[in-house]
């Protein structure tokens, strides 16, 4: 006010201010002051007025800190990573002090994503992210990147063994049990550990560097830490170990079947059962598909790896069926490069013969973007599969070109639709559309219509009002063991046959 009696000019406050008011209460303020004026011209006093910012102010405080931090742990994202790196690698120079920084990725997190389910997953990495907290200095930052990706900044470190007690303690820390609801849970981390300002002097570097020692202590084992070193080539050598690991997995029995069962959801009997692969890796433990199925197909391995596969769940087919299980539809996942093989049918017809499966409850999955290649070549060998008797299922319906043109072309039977459009579409309202959509065209194509991911009683509730025909997901059961799968076939079938 002083100011503007004084200096003849409107004042406003900064715009940090708090009113405190004589209760105590504190409120933001926007403040503005002005001269007031007699007829002459002359300066006789000032008007002030207040208002009250609380909300306002509130509002962009809390949308400052939701880009900053992650929506699902709370704990800095990148951005805020960066930002408190950027500071701490200037401090660290202008007092020519070191820091590190740890890299942490959790073990066969997507093992447990896969067999429970992405809540479970989620609660997981929560419980992970407070243990990780719990575990560093206050001035130390723990940040998530996405996924499983942890990183740990220790702002202020004296020697390179401080980084290693640090990464110890939180392998320790991760180590212990976790319960969530009915599941204990056992997890293992694998961490990379740079040191400024040896490993590196710049943001991106030290992150880059420190990704690098990860895979680093995945390849020797997981559940370890492992620092930087210059020779590291992390992506290379490690697509180059699993491959040549691969290479041996069969002879040396190292894969597996895991079955998920297909369900009617009309009668919510059995109607089907998926046959999905598993690696027992020698040192980095069980391997899901996406973890190496891509590998096979570009060294050619898929070939062998996929004859494996169709006999072993043939084999397993007709044993359920000798031990008086219910017929039931038996697929098999068949990749591109498989289909191109010219000994394909004649494969699939010796191991229908050797195995004594009835080729009519054989029901092979393609993709997509098989169907688009070569469409003389693909509809000869599709026809030659059906007049074995085996059924076609298109997988993954609906993220790749899904032309209605194809769909009459081909002889297929089933439509798969992906779980990326199941999983979202109880609030999302264009994947219910496209799940809609799809159910409605598979009826009037005559085709059997499967969703794919069902987690929750209301995408099951959607699904069965919209006419869908069968179902698959963690809702009913993850993917089992063959002889836990038989159980669940038993119970099944006698729930609902009434006994």
């Amino acid at each position: 006010m002083a100011k503007a009696t004084k200096e003849n000019v409107p004042v406003g406050l900064p715009p940090t201010c708090i009113l405190i008011r004589r209760d105590g209460v504190e409120a933001a303020i926007e403040d503005s002051t002005a001269p007031i004026h007699d007829r002459h011209g002359r300066v006789t006093g000032a008007v002030m007025v207040f208002h009250d910012v609380s909300s306002a102010r509130a509002l962009t405080l809390k949308l400052a800190y939701i880009a900053q931090h992650d929506t699902l742990t709370d704990l800095p994202n990148r951005a805020l990573l960066n930002d408190r790196l950027s500071q701490a690698i200037a401090l660290a120079q202008r007092h020519h002090t070191a820091l590190a920084l740890l890299y942490l990725d959790l073990d066969r997190f997507k093992h447990i994503n896969e067999s429970l389910g992405h809540l479970v997953g989620d609660r997981l990495l929560q419980s992970v992210a407070l243990r990780l907290t719990e575990c560093v200095r206050a001035t130390d930052t723990v940040s998530r990147l996405g996924g499983d990706e942890f990183v740990i900044l220790l702002s202020e470190v004296a020697h390179e063994q401080d980084a290693a007690i640090s990464a110890d303690k939180l392998l320790q820390t991760i180590r212990k049990p976790y319960v969530l609801d009915d599941h204990e849970l056992h997890v293992t981390a694998s961490i990379g550990i740079v040191v400024h300002p040896g490993d590196g002097t710049a943001v991106e570097s030290l992150l880059q560097n420190a990704d690098s020692a990860m895979y680093e202590a995945k390849n020797r084992g997981r559940n370890n830490y492992q620092f930087y070193r210059s020779d590291l080539n992390s992506s290379a050598s490690a697509r180059q170990s699993l491959e040549s690991a691969l290479r041996h997995a069969i002879e040396r029995k190292e894969l597996r079947l895991h079955y998920q069962p297909i369900v009617n959801l009309t009668s919510g009997a059995i109607a089907g059962v998926e046959a999905l692969i598993r690696w027992r890796h020698p040192t980095l433990g069980v391997m899901l598909p996406d973890q190496f199925i891509s590998i096979a197909e570009e060294s050619g391995l898929i070939v062998p790896i996929g004859r494996w596969v169709l006999r072993e769940a043939c084999r397993q087919g007709r044993a359920w069926r000798d031990a008086g299980l219910p017929d039931m539809r038996l697929a098999v996942n068949i990749s591109a490069v498989e289909l191109r093989s010219p000994e394909f049918v004649g494969g699939v017809q010796g191991i229908l013969g050797d195995t004594g499966f009835d080729p009519k409850w054989l029901e092979f999955e393609l993709t997509e973007t098989y169907l688009m290649q070569d469409s003389k070549s693909t509809s000869l060998v599709l026809s030659a599969i059906k007049e074995l008797g085996v059924q076609l299922a298109l997988d993954d319906f609906g993220t790749g070109y899904s032309s209605l043109s194809y769909m009459r072309r081909f002889p297929i039977d089933t439509l798969k639709v992906d779980h990326s459009f199941v999983r979202d579409l109880a609030m999302d309202a264009s994947d219910a559309s496209v799940v809609s959509a799809v159910i409605n065209m598979g009826r009037s194509l005559h085709m059997r219509v499967v969703a794919e991911g069902v987690e929750a009683m209301d995408q099951l509730s959607f699904l069965r009002e919209h006419g869908c025909n069968e179902a698959q997901g963690y809702y009913f059961s993850p993917p089992m063991k063959p002889s836990d799968f038989a159980e669940w076939t038993r119970c099944n079938a006698a729930e609902h046959a009434g006994v």
